[in-house]
């Protein structure tokens, strides 16, 4: 079975398609360690057709989808320069997101993403890459790890009235 994935940078007029798929993918993998309050007010603020059209256009930041058999199975979000979250220097790459829909995880697509990601990184001249995971997240976290990157700060992250650490973790390129 062929599992590879197409991967194809998402364009303005797909911005409904972005919130659907960014909303889904953050409750399939956050919901049921989060309270349902502050997953709803997180929701409310960062899942707006406004927010992610103000994403789509920010300059240094790009969202791709991975698209499999015609069907959109997940996204990531690379930021660089001032599009950074955490801005750390000029020579920074950063993974922001990487989602892949529930019921298609397990078959690589994530692999692909953060391959790709890795791969733009490289070939743009950038120093290292680096992204932020939920401490709690630790399935994600041994997954960054098997790619290479390594924890090298923390932040804190809130999810309505929960204040959340976040793993920071890079990999030089």
């Amino acid at each position: 079975m062929n599992n590879r994935i197409v991967i194809r940078k998402v364009n303005a007029t797909e911005a409904d398609a972005l919130l659907q798929l960014s909303k889904k993918t953050f409750f399939d993998a956050f919901a049921a360690i989060n309270n349902a309050n502050d997953m709803e007010a997180y929701a409310a603020v960062s899942f707006t057709h406004q927010k992610i059209e103000m994403e789509l256009n920010t300059p240094g930041s790009a969202f791709y989808f991975a698209v499999y058999n015609n069907e959109v199975v997940g996204y990531v979000k690379l930021n660089t320069g001032d599009a950074q979250t955490e801005f750390q220097d000029s020579y920074g790459f950063e993974i922001e997101r990487i989602y892949i829909l529930a019921k298609h995880q397990g078959k690589g697509f994530g692999e692909q993403l953060i391959n790709y990601a890795i791969a733009t990184a490289k070939r743009e001249a950038y120093k290292y890459i680096w992204l932020g995971v939920f401490e709690k997240n630790v399935n994600a976290i041994r997954f960054y790890e098997r790619h290479g990157f390594s924890r090298f700060s923390d932040h804190y992250f809130m999810l309505g009235t929960d204040k959340q650490k976040d793993v920071l973790m890079k990999k030089e390129l």
